[in-house]
């Protein structure tokens, strides 16, 4: 029986995973924060087939002794501080945790096992002010954000150790996935919330937006620049690319995508549409949650993955977005 380690378990990515690697007959671990408030909702119900410890990417000597303890032979590092606009309010959080912290697991699987194989949580945000469109693994990368500035350098290292020590490190250069398990405070989330709350009537949310504000607030959700592209794919189909990722016969890096953009003002369209409402009678743009600085557009060419690892996405864009309306309106009902 194989034997996988997760950090940030507990998130949309980690929950998939964790659910993908016990149907694949591992024995799977996750490493979980100590706080006041425990969230393992993604994982309740998986939770009595998991070995779960408690340690901090803050803290090099946990994730020794947990990888010591765990003995794995994959380590997955999804744990982040994940909220690129959250990244501009705490830049030098986002790099001890997402930059740093990465580094910390990177080298204590090293130490502990250089034979273990390490895959790290990339992101098509460090493309940030894109150079060529569509991205590839080949084109060059310019961060925009502190998020993406912090993923770039977990990154390199993962890099820099693979070429170093020989080590079956590898990155995947995720682009936008998700899941109703998604935190509400990303926008997809947002929109398909608002959306079945429109379909339900529901004037006043009872869960908080970033700036703790009521996500619906007299029927209106506040979104920001409804022109951003994305290129959104289903977080189910991404955590499969993860795992092809570690199988391959060769450490390397992966570009993860659907290879289709659509903007923020479409999701909008295609949320409500959905639930049989026009998406203008409930959003509105405040300027509170433009970024400081835009990206993209972000589309990736994941071909090189196709090719190789014989991966490639199987839900579309509606198909996403009805997943998440229902699961909403399944909540809120």
């Amino acid at each position: 029986m194989k034997r996988a380690l997760i950090t940030g378990i507990t998130g949309q990515d980690g929950s998939y995973l964790a659910e993908l690697l016990l149907e694949k007959g591992y024995e799977v671990s996750g490493i979980v924060r100590k706080t006041s408030h425990e969230d393992y909702a993604n994982i309740g119900h998986i939770q009595e087939q998991l070995k779960l410890y408690q340690g901090d990417l803050l803290d090099p000597v946990s994730l020794r002794e947990i990888i010591q303890k765990v003995e794995p032979d994959e380590v997955y590092n999804l744990a982040s501080q994940s909220h690129p606009s959250e990244s501009f309010k705490q830049p030098i959080h986002t790099a001890e945790i997402t930059g740093i912290g990465a580094h910390r697991v990177l080298d204590a699987t090293l130490d502990v096992n250089p034979k273990t194989k390490f895959y790290q949580a990339s992101s098509s945000e460090m493309f940030g002010w894109v150079r060529e469109i569509p991205q590839t693994e080949e084109t060059p990368f310019n961060p925009a954000n502190p998020y993406a500035a912090a993923k770039l350098y977990a990154f390199c290292m993962t890099k820099i150790y693979r070429e170093s020590y020989d080590m079956f490190a590898t990155n995947g250069i995720l682009f936008n996935h998700e899941s109703p398990r998604r935190h509400l405070g990303f926008v997809t989330q947002k929109v398909t919330y608002a959306a079945a709350c429109a379909k339900l009537d529901i004037k006043n949310s009872t869960h908080l937006n970033e700036e703790g504000e009521l996500i619906v607030k007299n029927g209106k959700v506040s979104l920001g620049n409804l022109e951003a592209k994305r290129d959104w794919g289903f977080a189910g189909d991404y955590v499969e690319g993860m795992w092809k990722i570690m199988q391959a016969k060769k450490a390397d890096d992966f570009v993860l995508a659907t290879g289709e953009t659509h903007t923020i003002k479409e999701l909008c369209e295609e949320s409500f549409k959905y639930v049989n409402l026009n998406w203008e009678d409930y959003v509105v743009v405040d300027k509170r949650f433009i970024r400081p600085t835009e990206t993209g557009p972000l589309i990736g060419n994941a071909s090189k993955a196709k090719k190789i690892l014989g991966w490639e996405p199987r839900t579309k864009f509606k198909e996403l977005v009805k997943i998440m309306v229902d699961a909403h309106l399944a909540r809120l009902k």
